[in-house]
């Protein structure tokens, strides 16, 4: 079994086929699916996905990208529906949250409210996170310090060894995705290969970020044997033993994962 550790299953470009897109991912063997949030406007949306397609499950948060259009109340409406899920067994922590400096315009000091008020939900709610890390690995890094946060993923990892043993050593554990199969993704490569293995979750931010073999088109959670089959190949390993160890690094990133099978 594989997991995909981040999926906006929810996007619009689902619209038209997101139940067949889930049962292909699950028939070329998908168990799971994390499903994370980007604000008030869908916290409601990716919780009932999670229970419709097998092997759902979801993240409350707000994304980066989506301050701008954040209320500061989101914040107290995100710890409210974060108490009515902690029975859930398909809800798996805060996400997608971060910082981004790859955007212009951003206004630095709304994201780093938006993302510090997140942590302390973290830290009270004492939940994982997943991590938005765009041109901000040390930022972000830094917040995980600050509000003691020991448990995630940062998301779409492509900062430096250096910077990777931070989040390691912090608890964290490293996405990546259809990035590793470009031969030209040179640093992206390198890392998946020489980091510890136990730090790494396979994902595919689908419909973004498309493997090779895809390229420019709509990104799936059915291509995630393919990723992994590309990392396995960099590493020297069997597909096997990597889809058995990315799925326990899943479940140790993310644990309430192992609440829920189905």
């Amino acid at each position: 079994m594989w997991i995909d550790t981040h999926c906006h299953l929810d996007a619009s470009e689902f619209d038209a086929d997101r139940d067949q897109v889930a049962a292909a991912a699950r028939h070329a063997g998908v168990g799971r699916i994390v499903i994370p949030a980007i604000g008030r406007a869908n916290f409601a949306t990716v919780r009932e996905l999670a229970h419709r397609v097998h092997g759902g499950a979801y993240a409350l948060g707000i994304h980066p990208l989506f301050t701008p259009s954040a209320q500061e109340r989101d914040l107290e409406l995100l710890r409210r529906e974060i108490e009515a899920s902690l029975d859930d067994p398909r809800f798996v922590g805060i996400g997608e949250i971060g910082l981004d400096y790859f955007v212009d315009g951003l206004d630095d000091a709304r994201q780093q409210f938006f993302y510090n008020g997140q942590l302390q939900l973290a830290r009270e709610f004492d939940l994982p996170v997943i991590c938005h890390v765009r041109k901000s690995q040390d930022q972000v890094i830094k917040g995980l310090r600050r509000h003691q946060i020991h448990r995630g993923i940062a998301h779409a990892f492509n900062g430096s060894f250096q910077q990777a043993q931070a989040y390691i050593d912090q608890g964290m554990h490293l996405g990546f995705g259809g990035n590793l199969t470009f031969e030209r993704a040179r640093q992206i490569r390198r890392l998946a290969e020489q980091l510890p293995f136990d730090a790494l979750v396979v994902e595919t931010d689908a419909p973004d970020i498309a493997p090779s073999w895809m390229y420019k088109q709509r990104n799936t959670p059915e291509q995630i044997p393919g990723i992994g089959a590309g990392l396995a190949q960099l590493r020297g390993m069997a597909v096997d033993e990597a889809a058995l160890g990315t799925t326990a690094n899943a479940l140790a990133a993310l644990p309430r994962l192992a609440l829920s099978s189905a």
